[in-house]
């Protein structure tokens, strides 16, 4: 072997370069070329939703057309018999409701429980969830077992319950309280006032839909970085400082979430209030729901109870459009 060969290294052979575009696989200036979406590209999504779309518009698109067109008519019970042609009457049944001061008691009536039901469901719920990440394992089972029941429970037996135990004369709350020192409770009627009676259907309402929120927020405190929170306890932070600025800016979309369908599900509260009443409650416990209701189906003012229904769903969507302006806001910040 000479030394030329001893001494001059191998060098392997450069890969031959390849045009823009010409070699599979690869793009310009040797980097990955995009491949393009196989399919229908934007048509596609469209295309898969489309059922669901044409579902959704089979049974909400008509009942909400329908409701629009009665709103705006005169529509009774020689309307519903066919007796008369229904007549349009433009804005008279919304002038009508909007200048009774019966509606806006009912308007203020159903805000106020709404947001005293989501205020109870959102704390509840946010410290129960808390509490859970501090027990033991089997303990976090039996409780979630226990939660996902009492979701599941129906409104109408888990109504049948709190109308038991908050009976006059042989509820089981009465019976406890007057065990209490100084307290006869006795034969007290929860339903004598509207403020106690609504208490009483908020509870219920709360009962039924903290579930559904501690386990929501059991799965979000899962995503929350352990590191973060060490870090703020080493920097002397107690465990308010830790929830307030760790825990609950990781938490806020699913709690803007969580709020946003708690308003909708509380103000669109109807079954727990018809039932509790025996199916006609009094003026004192109408929402805007039931007040409807009446308005339709009592009283046989279709056009005028859909002038209501109409309304509250414009509330609603108000709640639509803050809860996406949030999120829009939240996307942003990310």
């Amino acid at each position: 072997m000479s030394a030329a060969e001893t001494t001059t290294a191998k060098v392997p052979p450069t890969r031959p370069s390849t045009a823009p575009g010409a070699g599979p696989g690869t793009g310009g200036a040797g980097r990955p070329a995009v491949r393009r979406r196989a399919g229908g590209g934007a048509a596609l999504p469209w295309t898969l939703l489309a059922p669901c779309l044409l579902v959704l518009l089979l049974v909400l698109g008509y009942p909400l057309a329908r409701l629009v067109a009665l709103s705006f008519q005169k529509f009774g019970q020689p309307q519903l018999w066919g007796f008369q042609e229904p007549e349009s009457v433009g804005f008279g049944n919304f002038t009508k409701i909007l200048g009774d001061g019966e509606f806006w008691a009912v308007v203020v009536r159903t805000i106020v429980f709404a947001g005293g039901a989501v205020i109870l469901t959102m704390v509840i719920g946010m410290l129960t969830a808390l509490l859970l990440q501090r027990v033991s394992g089997w303990v976090k089972t039996l409780i979630n077992i226990a939660l996902v029941a009492s979701w599941g429970m129906p409104i109408i037996v888990a109504t049948a319950i709190f109308k038991w135990l908050f009976d006059t004369d042989y509820g089981v709350l009465n019976w406890l309280l007057s065990r209490l020192p100084g307290v006869d409770m006795i034969g007290h009627n929860w339903f004598a006032s509207g403020p106690q009676g609504l208490a009483v259907i908020m509870l219920l309402v709360v009962w039924g839909a903290v579930p559904f929120v501690v386990i929501t927020l059991s799965a979000g405190l899962t995503q929350v970085p352990k590191e973060l929170e060490e870090a703020a306890r080493l920097d002397g932070a107690g465990s308010w400082g830790v929830f307030r600025y760790v825990t609950l800016p990781v938490l806020k979309p699913i709690i803007v979430m969580l709020t946003t369908l708690s308003v909708i599900w509380d103000m669109g509260v109807f079954p727990q209030v018809f039932v509790m009443r025996n199916g006609h409650p009094e003026a004192e416990f109408q929402l805007l729901t039931t007040y409807s209701y009446d308005k339709a189906f009592v009283v046989n003012d279709y056009g005028g109870g859909s002038a209501i229904a109409l309304v509250t769903v414009v509330l609603l969507l108000g709640v639509v459009a803050v809860y996406m302006r949030q999120m829009l806001k939240i996307g942003e910040v990310e």
